[in-house]
C-alpha cells in the first residue's frame, strides 16, 4: 500500500477512479480491526471483513465530517472499530428478550460481594441498595423500569432497547433521563445524596 497524506486520501477517494484507495483503506481496515478485536476470541476474525465493509461504506459516505485533527488512517480505524463493537454488542443481545432481563435481575441476589468491608460499610450498603430495589420497583412505570433494568443495570446498546421497546433512542433516552431523576429525588428524600452513596460503593 503506498503512503498518503490525509489530502491526498480524500482527493482519491472523491475520484473518478477511487478504486486503488478503496481498496487500500479496505485491506487497512481489515489489519486493524483484526488486531483491535483480537482480544474477543473465536468467532469474531469470521466477521471482521464484513465489519470492513461496512466501515468503508460509511467512511466514504461521511468524508465531510473529517476536519483533519488526526491522521486519515487513525479516523477510519476509529470508525472501523466503532462498526464492529455495535455490531458485536447487538449479537451478544440478540437472543436475550427484555423479560429475561428483568427476571433474571428480580431473581438475582443483589447483596454486595466484596468481604473486605468493615461491618459498618456492608450493612450502609445493604441498606443503600433495599432502597434503590424498592424505589425501582415501587416509583417507576413499567417501561422506566425495563428501561433502567436493560441499560443502566445490564448494559445494553440503547439502540436495541429502543428497537424491543418500540421507540426511538431520542424518546428512551428522555425516559431514563426522567427515571434517574425520580431515583435521585427519592434517594435525596431518604437522606442520601448522590455523594454519599456513590462513597458506600467506593473500592478505595
Amino acid at each position: 500500500m503506498k503512503e498518503r497524506t490525509n489530502e491526498q486520501w480524500l482527493m482519491e477517494l472523491r475520484g473518478a477512479n477511487p478504486d486503488e484507495a478503496l481498496e487500500d483503506l479496505y485491506d487497512l481496515l481489515v489489519r486493524g480491526l483484526r488486531a483491535a478485536l483480537d482480544t474477543y476470541g473465536g468467532g469474531v476474525e469470521a466477521n471482521v471483513e464484513d465489519f470492513a465493509q461496512e466501515a468503508l461504506i460509511r467512511i466514504t459516505g461521511n468524508l465531510d465530517s473529517f476536519r483533519g485533527e488526526s491522521r486519515f488512517t487513525t479516523w477510519a480505524q476509529k470508525i472501523a472499530t466503532n462498526v464492529a463493537l455495535t455490531e458485536l454488542k447487538r449479537r451478544r443481545w440478540r437472543d436475550v428478550s427484555l423479560q429475561d432481563l428483568f427476571a433474571r435481575r428480580e431473581a438475582a441476589d443483589r447483596g454486595p460481594a466484596d468481604t473486605q468491608l468493615t461491618p459498618e460499610q456492608l450493612a450502609f450498603q445493604n441498606m443503600v441498595l433495599g432502597q434503590l430495589r424498592r424505589i425501582v420497583e415501587e416509583e417507576l412505570t413499567d417501561r422506566q423500569r425495563e428501561a433502567v433494568v436493560a441499560v443502566i443495570l445490564e448494559g445494553m446498546p440503547i439502540s436495541e432497547v429502543a428497537r424491543r421497546m418500540g421507540t426511538n433512542q431520542n424518546a428512551l433516552y428522555k425516559l431514563l433521563h426522567d427515571a434517574r431523576r425520580r431515583l435521585k429525588r427519592r434517594m435525596a428524600a431518604a437522606g442520601h445524596s448522590p455523594k454519599e452513596v456513590l462513597a458506600a460503593f467506593d473500592e478505595g
